[in-house]
C-alpha cells in the first residue's frame, strides 16, 4: 500500500472517529441526568430496553460507547445485569444504522452539516444548542472523514496483490478473523463496516468475501467493552460475555446459512447496483435477527455467564467499585457521577451501621462487635481513597455546570462522612473501655446518652427516608433534631459538672464522658451538613442503595 493511500486512509479515519466522538460527547452533554431516569425505567421491559439501546446507539453512532455505557452503569450499580442485556441487544441493532447512513451517500451536505454544527458550537453561548451544534457537526465530519476513506481505498482495486488476498476471504475463517482483528485496533465496528464498504465500492473486495469480514466486525467490537470492564466487577465482565455470545451464536448462525443457501445472491438481488446498501443490508439483517433469535433467551445468557464466572465470597460483600470512564466514552461523566454518588451512599449507610453497633453497647450493654466496627472503617477508608483517585482524574470528563456542582457536593458531602466516621471510631474507644470496665457509665449517664443516641438515628433514618427534600416536614425534623442535640449537649455537660461536685461521679468517667458528648454533637453537625449538602443538589442516599 502506497504512503499517500495509508496517509489518505488514516486521516479520513481519524475524523470519521472525532465525528463520532462530537456527536457522543453533545448527546451526553444535552441529555445530562435525563439518560439515567429514562434508563432505570425503561430496562424492567426487554423490548423496550432493546428500543432504548438501538434508539441511543443509533443516535451517537456506536454500539461500542452505548456497550461501554452499560458496563458503566452495571458496575455503578444503577442497572442490574439481566436488564443491560436489552441494552446490548438494542446497541447491535441501532449500530446497523451508521451503515445505512453511509450507503445513502450523504457526503453532498457533509460539508453543510459540519459548518452549521462548528459556527453553533463556536459562536452560540447557550450549553443546550452548543451541545447540538456538536451533534451536528460530529455528523458532518462523519461522513467527510467516510468520503476521504473511500477515495482512498479506490486505487486498491487494481491492485493484483491486495484484490488476491480480498479474495481469500471467501473461506469464512479468514474473514471473520480478519473483520475481528482489525475491528479489534480500532476499536469501532461502524469506522471498520464503513471502511469495509469504501473497499467494497472501489473494487477491492467482492460482497461474497465481504460478508465474512462483517461478521468477524461484529465480534472484534466486544474488544471496546471488555477493555472498559478490566477495572470493574466481575459483573461487567459477565456482560461482555453476553455481548460476546451474542455475536459469536448470531456469527455461527448467518455463516451456516451463507454456505447452505445462496445467501448474499438473495441479498443483492435488492439492490444490484449498490453494494454500499448490500453490506449495509447484512449488517442490518444479522442483528435483528440475531436479537429476534435470542431476545427470549436474555436470562439463559445471563445465566451461561455465572457458569464461567461463577460468584465470589467477595461478591456478596460491599465494595467500592467506582467506574472512571474515558471521556471518549458515551456516558462517561453520566456513569462516573452515578458512581460517585453511590459510593457517598455506601459511606453514609456504613457510618449509620456502626453507630447501631456503639448504641448496642453504651446503651443497651452488648459486647461490641470489634471485628465489624473495624471491618466498616476500612471499607470507609477504601471509598474514601477511591473518591479521592476519582476527584484528582474528574477534570478528563466533560461535565455541565449543573454536573460539575453536584460532583463537587458529592465531594464534600464524603469528607463530611468520613468525618463522622473518625468521630464513631473515638465512640468505639470508648465502648470498648466500658466493655473492658475501664470506665462505668452509672444509670444517669446511659440515659442522657440514649437521649442523644436517639436523636441522632432519627437523623440519620430521616435522611434514609425516600424523597426526603420533597417533603419540608421532614427536613425540618433534622435541623430540629440537630439544635435539641446542641441543647441537651449542654445540659448534659452542667449535670456532669454538678455530679461530680456532688462526688456521684468520678474524674475519669467525667473526662471519657465529656469526650462522648464532643463526639455525638459533631455528629449531629455533620449530619445537619449532609441534610441541607443534600437538599441544596437533590441528593438522596435512598436512591442510590
Amino acid at each position: 500500500m502506497e504512503l499517500s493511500i495509508l496517509l489518505s486512509l488514516l486521516g479520513g479515519l481519524a475524523l470519521f472517529l472525532y465525528g463520532m466522538h462530537m456527536m457522543s460527547e453533545g448527546l451526553e452533554l444535552a441529555a445530562g441526568d435525563k439518560m439515567q431516569s429514562i434508563l432505570e425505567k425503561v430496562t424492567a421491559n426487554r423490548f423496550i430496553g432493546v428500543l432504548v439501546g438501538a434508539a441511543i446507539t443509533a443516535i451517537i453512532q456506536s454500539s461500542s460507547a452505548t456497550t461501554v455505557m452499560a458496563v458503566g452503569f452495571v458496575n455503578a450499580g444503577l442497572m442490574k445485569l439481566d436488564r443491560a442485556v436489552w441494552i446490548i441487544m438494542g446497541a447491535n441493532v441501532g449500530t446497523t444504522i451508521t451503515g445505512q447512513l453511509i450507503a445513502l451517500d450523504l457526503g453532498v451536505i457533509a460539508p453543510l452539516l459540519a459548518i452549521v454544527g462548528v459556527v453553533m458550537v463556536t459562536f452560540m453561548s447557550n450549553q443546550k444548542v452548543k451541545s447540538i451544534g456538536e451533534i451536528i457537526g460530529g455528523l458532518g465530519i462523519l461522513l467527510i472523514g467516510m468520503a476521504m476513506m473511500s477515495d482512498a481505498m479506490a486505487p486498491l482495486r487494481d491492485n493484483e496483490q491486495f484484490v488476491s488476498m480480498m479474495t481469500n476471504f471467501t473461506n469464512p475463517v479468514y474473514g471473520i478473523l480478519a473483520g475481528a482483528l482489525f475491528t479489534a485496533i480500532i476499536q469501532s465496528s461502524s469506522a471498520s463496516i464503513g471502511i469495509l464498504q469504501a473497499l467494497a465500492v472501489s473494487g477491492a473486495i467482492p460482497f461474497e468475501a465481504a460478508i465474512f469480514v462483517l461478521f468477524g466486525q461484529n465480534i472484534g467490537t466486544c474488544v471496546t467493552s471488555f477493555i472498559a470492564s478490566l477495572s470493574g466487577n466481575r459483573n461487567t465482565k459477565r456482560i461482555v460475555l453476553v455481548h460476546l455470545m451474542f455475536n459469536v451464536v448470531g456469527t455461527g448462525v448467518f455463516v451456516t446459512i451463507c454456505t447452505l443457501f445462496p445467501f448474499s445472491e438473495f441479498i443483492a438481488s435488492f439492490t444490484p447496483d449498490n453494494v454500499m446498501s448490500q453490506i449495509a443490508n447484512v449488517h442490518t439483517i444479522f442483528n435483528i435477527s440475531t436479537t429476534l433469535m435470542l431476545l427470549p433467551f436474555g436470562a439463559l445468557l445471563v445465566k451461561m455467564t455465572y457458569y464461567i464466572l461463577p460468584m465470589k465470597e467477595d461478591e456478596k460483600e460491599d465494595a467500592a467499585e467506582l467506574t472512571l470512564l474515558s471521556d471518549q466514552s458515551f456516558g462517561s461523566s453520566l456513569v462516573a457521577l452515578t458512581s460517585l454518588k453511590k459510593e457517598v451512599g455506601k459511606m453514609f449507610i456504613t457510618t449509620k451501621k456502626s453507630f447501631k453497633l456503639i448504641t448496642d453497647v453504651l446503651i443497651d450493654g452488648r459486647k461490641l462487635d470489634i471485628e465489624r466496627i473495624e471491618r466498616n472503617e476500612k471499607k470507609i477508608n477504601r471509598i474514601d481513597f477511591e473518591i479521592n483517585k476519582f476527584m484528582s482524574n474528574v477534570n478528563s470528563l466533560s461535565m455541565q455546570e449543573m454536573e460539575s456542582d453536584k460532583c463537587n457536593a458529592l465531594f464534600r458531602l464524603s469528607v463530611d462522612i468520613e468525618r463522622i466516621g473518625d468521630h464513631i471510631e473515638n465512640l468505639a474507644g470508648y465502648a470498648r473501655m466500658v466493655n473492658l470496665k475501664e470506665i462505668h457509665f452509672d444509670k444517669k449517664i446511659s440515659e442522657e446518652l440514649g437521649i442523644l443516641f436517639e436523636r441522632i438515628q432519627l437523623m440519620q433514618d430521616t435522611l434514609l427516608t425516600e424523597d426526603v427534600f420533597e417533603n419540608a416536614e421532614l427536613f425540618k425534623l433534622i435541623l430540629d433534631k440537630e439544635d435539641e442535640i446542641d441543647d441537651y449537649t449542654d445540659e448534659f455537660r452542667k449535670n456532669q459538672i454538678v455530679r461530680l461536685q456532688n462526688k456521684e461521679s468520678d474524674a475519669s468517667t467525667g473526662v471519657i464522658y465529656s469526650e462522648v458528648l464532643t463526639d455525638l454533637e459533631r455528629i449531629a453537625d455533620y449530619l445537619m451538613n449532609v441534610a441541607e449538602l443534600c437538599n441544596t443538589q437533590d441528593i438522596s442516599f435512598n436512591k442510590n442503595n
